[in-house]
């Protein structure tokens, strides 16, 4: 039968008419009959009517309908919480895309979190002193033939500063000396322990820092002789529950200390993490020359000097009265000394000095967690957009059942902020996980107190609301807009629907900082690689560096059992290995010249032994005899090249180091990586001096290593009871020299990662729809008899286009950035195109894995089904 004027049943007209606000009225009802209209064609009275009501009820809401006098709307609490709900089960119905998004913004805002605890954590550092302002560092520059610098100064100065002038409200000098054994005895038992580090502290350095005691009085505590000051923490470790307080503790087994007080332990965003702090005025009976009063001619590192300075005096006052030092107290040195002021809160930040953390490398950090926060965000905007065509119809009912756009914005946003409030959640728990794997990296504990941090708290609020906001703004604008009639007949625009030019924009963001990330990665670890693993001019397999326990005749003693052992192939007496984070310096006089030479040198005390177990190279000369003294030396290429003379000519010629070491020049040997590959290999000299030998050096057999090592560590004992057996591999200490380095290629290999991630999830919700907006096409196209790889290819072209866009952007910057970071390496790779290329190879492949499910199935389905979609 035909119907010429089809018309929706009478009582569902009327149930609109009595719900709907008179203004309203004429507007739905016409929406409603052209609604209708469509039903009807497509499928005749009886099923017309069952899908009209059907399509409109399905998403009826009572609190998104403008009510007309004698009803009551809902209150705005119960509008919400509507809102709420209607965000809860959507996310329930679309589980795929909950899932995506959740886990997408939780990985940004982990990030987030977790770098801003790591620039906090560095950015309080030392900020807790009062007057902090104030406090200073008295630091050296070094002038020769070229500058280097010094955080520590010649002991004297700071007792000469102090008594000469009065800029200074406080001055204090303390000596630190790393690895030191503490003795407790208490009748017959006897404990050890190994500290990290212990200082020599003046007074004044309790008033000057605020690190307060908890038992005894700051000014008095160190004023006598072999006293010494522990942490609560030290306390308890040596002692227990009793009370500390004049108690005993021995010190490298021969110097007796009696606890006079008990200092709070200390912050962990503080430089000094010293835990054992002895009166400066026991210093002379552990090292006379750390307490030589007259001790100008030398700085060692373990000497620094803090002023607290008079208000209103400034830097260059201090700074002017500090200059004639120089030839005052060292007339003759080519070495000259300037002596500096450096402000507190630079100290953690100063390389130069140094400091632990640069700052430039915060400001990395901070870009690199706000682009993947940006990326989670973007590739929120990408997902939710591609499900606009899912929704269209939706909003076109709640329009028409009388939603204004304000109140179908909100709802998007509510649901957006539910999303975001879940990922933040799980975001905080990763968080929570991750802290302990980054405190190790940083060798520091970064916490996450999320109830007692107050900025910590704020930063999480003010991420979940930019977050919310951010992502959902631009979706809830786009589908707000919907007008309903396009809406309800399925007409809305594919240009209009997600903005598929903005969303390409989006994803080579994504890809952009991905391919920057990895480009950063690939170099660094190249650059590390290359670092740890290349010849540095002398062997380091299998060699193990053991202390030496005593300087007297023990130490013959144990080399000659330690020889005995089968596994043990070489040996040799050191001062240390040939690369080492420590090293001496001193200045020279070359044959009998008058002056100083402009450069200084460093020295490497060794027995004859030490060429033949490193495997330097002797290119001239013979090696040093077996001697006590040094009187002979074997120097390195740099150092004849400073000479300009050749190789030959300079064996036999004569040579004083410092004050006391002189002889002939009777070896030259190739030059070898003394320090990182962050700096120049430097003049060299070596020699024969018993008293400066700090290790066995032992060459092993690594095919029974467990049983050799465990030999070694039996005859240490026996010959040294009272101290603690420790080694350490070559190959594990020369790693050491770059530990900042690891700690960056760890950090970057995990945002790698993460942007990687977020970044192909952005791309999976293109495809999605680009599926969705091409199913007429690939149908029409199936039909005409194209084949799956060329229906892929739709697919394939839009994917390479996008990620070498991103490229194209990407390998200038990278290119950029990683020339900038390789200038801190005097031994570098050079970049090269295959890095470049190899990131891209990476991210295609990756893009490829991530597109292939959605791309395969919308190349597979019916032609048929995508036609009758449509």
């Amino acid at each position: 039968m035909k119907h010429d004027n089809p018309r929706p049943p009478k009582f569902f007209l009327r149930f609109f008419r009595w719900f709907c606000h008179p203004k309203l009225r004429d507007s739905i009802e016409g929406d409603l009959m052209e609604l209708y209209e469509d039903c009807f064609k497509e499928s005749g009275k009886r099923k017309a009517d069952l899908k009209f009501i059907g399509d409109v009820m399905l998403l009826f809401r009572p609190s998104i309908i403008r009510p007309t006098e004698g009803y009551q709307t809902l209150n705005t609490y119960g509008m919400y919480k509507s809102y709420f709900k209607m965000g809860w089960r959507n996310l329930l119905k679309n589980q795929r895309y909950a899932i995506i998004n959740i886990g997408g913004l939780a990985l940004g805002i982990s990030c987030a979190l977790i770098i801003f605890a790591i620039v906090k954590h560095h950015l309080t550092f030392d900020d807790f002193h009062s007057d902090s302002d104030r406090i200073y560092r008295i630091v050296t520059e070094q002038h020769r033939d070229e500058i280097s610098y010094r955080y520590s100064v010649p002991g004297p100065l700071g007792k000469v500063f102090r008594d000469e002038y009065t800029h200074a409200e406080k001055v204090a000098r303390i000596c630190t000396f790393d690895e030191q054994i503490i003795t407790i005895e208490s009748g017959s038992d006897v404990r050890k322990f190994k500290e990290t580090e212990v200082a020599f502290a003046e007074t004044g350095f309790f008033e000057i820092f605020n690190y307060p005691l908890l038992i005894g009085n700051t000014k008095k505590a160190l004023t006598e002789p072999n006293t010494v000051i522990l942490t609560e923490r030290i306390a308890k470790k040596y002692f227990g529950d009793e009370d500390p307080i004049n108690k005993t503790l021995r010190l490298d087994n021969r110097i007796d200390l009696k606890v006079s007080g008990i200092l709070n332990d200390l912050p962990v965003n503080s430089d000094r993490q010293t835990e054992i702090y002895i009166s400066y005025n026991t210093l002379k009976q552990f090292n006379v020359w750390s307490a030589d009063e007259d001790a100008w001619g030398g700085i060692s590192s373990s000497m620094q000097c803090f002023v607290k300075l008079l208000p209103n005096v400034s830097t260059h006052e201090v700074e002017a009265v500090l200059a004639p030092y120089v030839k005052k107290y060292r007339p003759t040195s080519k070495n000259v000394h300037h002596y500096k002021l450096q402000p507190l809160n630079d100290i953690h930040f100063n390389e130069k000095y140094g400091g632990a953390m640069n700052k430039s490398n915060l400001l990395v950090f901070s870009l690199v967690g706000f682009f993947l926060l940006l990326t989670a965000c973007v590739n929120f905007v990408n997902l939710a957009t591609a499900q606009a065509s899912h929704r269209s119809k939706e909003v076109g009912i709640r329009k028409v059942l009388g939603s204004v756009r304000s109140q179908l914005f909100w709802q998007f946003i509510i649901e957006t902020g539910l999303i975001t409030l879940m990922a933040t959640i799980l975001a905080l728990c990763l968080s929570h996980l991750l802290l302990p794997s980054l405190s190790e990296w940083f060798n520091s504990v970064i916490r996450f107190d999320l109830f007692s941090d107050v900025p910590l708290t704020l930063f999480i609020v003010a991420l979940v609301f930019g977050v919310t906001l951010f992502s959902g703004f631009y979706p809830a604008i786009l589908l707000a807009g919907f007008k309903p009639v396009a809406s309800l007949k399925g007409k809305i625009s594919h240009a209009r629907e997600g903005g598929f030019q903005v969303r390409r924009t989006l994803i080579v963001g994504q890809f952009f900082i991905s391919q920057v990330l990895i480009i950063g990665l690939l170099v660094i670890a190249r650059q590390m690689h290359y670092a740890t693993q290349s010849d540095m001019g002398f062997t380091r397999d299998a060699i193990v560096m053991v202390p030496i326990g005593s300087y007297d005749e023990k130490r013959e003693t144990l080399k000659h059992q330690l020889m005995q052992i089968s596994g043990v192939e070489k040996l040799s007496l050191c001062f240390d290995a040939p690369a080492s984070s420590s090293f001496w310096t001193t200045s020279l006089r070359f044959e009998n010249r008058t002056e100083e030479e402009s450069f200084s040198i460093s020295y490497k005390g060794a027995d004859e032994n030490y060429l033949s177990l490193f495997e330097l190279n002797l290119i001239a000369g013979r090696n040093v005899l077996p001697s006590d003294s040094a009187k002979e030396f074997v120097v390195n290429e740099s150092f004849v090249k400073k000479l300009n003379i050749s190789n030959e000519d300079i064996l036999g010629s004569t040579m004083v180091a410092g004050s006391e070491m002189g002889g002939n020049i009777v070896g030259v040997v190739e030059d070898f990586h003394d320090r990182s590959f962050h700096e120049v290999i430097n003049p060299i000299f070596i020699s024969a001096k018993k008293d400066q030998y700090n290790y066995y050096a032992l060459k092993i057999n690594m095919q029974d290593a467990t049983n050799t090592l465990t030999a070694i560590g039996q005859a240490w004992n026996s010959m040294y009871p009272e101290q603690i057996y420790e080694y350490q591999f070559l190959d594990e200490q020369i790693a050491a020299l770059y530990t900042s380095e690891e700690t960056m290629m760890k950090l970057i290999q995990t945002f790698s990662l993460v942007a990687l991630f977020i970044g192909c999830m952005g791309l999976y919700g293109l495809v999605s729809f680009m599926a969705i907006q091409k199913t007429k096409e690939i149908g029409i196209r199936k039909v005409l008899g194209g084949n799956v790889w060329q229906i892929l290819w739709i697919f394939g072209k839009e994917l390479s286009w996008l990620i070498i866009v991103a490229f194209a952007l990407a390998a200038p910057i990278s290119w950029w950035l990683m020339d900038k970071w390789l200038q801190n390496f005097e031994y570098k790779l050079p970049l090269t195109l295959w890095i470049f290329a190899l990131s891209m190879m990476l991210t295609f492949g990756i893009a490829l894995l991530t597109v292939g499910y959605e791309s395969i199935k919308a190349a597979l389905v019916n032609p048929v089904k995508s036609l009758r979609s449509e």
